[in-house]
């Protein structure tokens, strides 16, 4: 018997769930016994699917993207054993809550196919659910979505603030996450010191660190990301300068078609 599938409403969105045709014969249920509990069935989606589902801005899917494959490549190299998998799922929703703190007067190209309205309302949207903290609100999603508590721990901990505790934290996992976040930019890979100049420019104004009389505190951080490099690539076998928009290019591509 071939299954089709029929949307069911969950949380915010839908998932892809068994369902038996009326003509199946009666032994068809067998065949799904493990799927009649739909908080139980394996939710067998891909990230387009829960972008979808979640109404990610075009902008933050390819950036979350890039940085899982930016964190599967250093995967894919590192010597010592990582849990590859959990690197990836916190790469692929580590910024789901973003809207909330987009200003969507920067990057419009980011908001296409949608006009800014559309997008105006997602927000509103969002913050009624969720609140106004974004990071919160990204938890709260990868939590809705049940994703092993390992990678929800991962994505709870990237924050640009929280360089200098990912550089002393054990975790090799943490350290990729992090660092793969910070390579990927508004409009693709950037070289780690673009990045931070990029970083600081960009939320001059919003963020302490960024501003002039916060220039202690963002060296300070910035160091703690020069560190966390060369800790990662001590274990790798490739170089981070061989980290780039094209090396990652197929990588992203693979990476639509991740099982969620």
């Amino acid at each position: 018997m071939k299954l089709c599938t029929r949307h069911f409403p969950f949380e915010i969105g839908y998932v892809n769930m068994p369902f038996v045709p009326s003509d199946a014969g009666s032994n068809s249920v067998h065949e799904v016994a493990h799927c009649t509990d739909m908080l139980r069935c394996p939710l067998m989606r891909t990230p387009p699917d829960v972008y979808a589902e979640y109404r990610t801005m075009p902008g933050l899917q390819i950036h979350q993207l890039r940085v899982a494959a930016v964190g599967k490549l250093i995967c894919e190299h590192f010597r010592e054993p990582i849990d590859a998998r959990s690197v990836i799922l916190a790469c692929l929703f580590h910024d789901m809550g973003n809207i909330i703190k987009s200003d969507l007067a920067v990057f419009p190209e980011f908001l296409a196919p949608h006009p800014r309205s559309y997008w105006e309302e997602v927000q509103r949207e969002y913050i009624e659910r969720y609140g106004d903290a974004a990071h919160e609100a990204t938890i709260s999603i990868m939590r809705e979505m049940r994703l092993p508590d390992d990678a929800i721990a991962l994505a709870d901990g990237v924050g640009f603030s929280r360089l200098a505790f990912v550089r002393d934290t054990s975790s090799f996992e943490q350290k990729v996450v992090e660092y793969s976040d910070l390579r990927a930019g508004p409009h693709g890979i950037l070289p780690m010191e673009e990045r931070l100049a990029e970083s600081r420019a960009r939320y001059r104004g919003r963020r302490s660190w960024a501003d002039e009389g916060g220039k202690d505190d963002f060296a300070r951080l910035a160091d703690a990301a020069r560190d966390i490099e060369s800790q990662l690539f001590a274990q790798c076998s490739i170089r981070p300068e061989e980290i780039t928009d094209e090396k990652i290019a197929p990588i992203v591509a693979d990476l639509k078609r991740y099982q969620v």
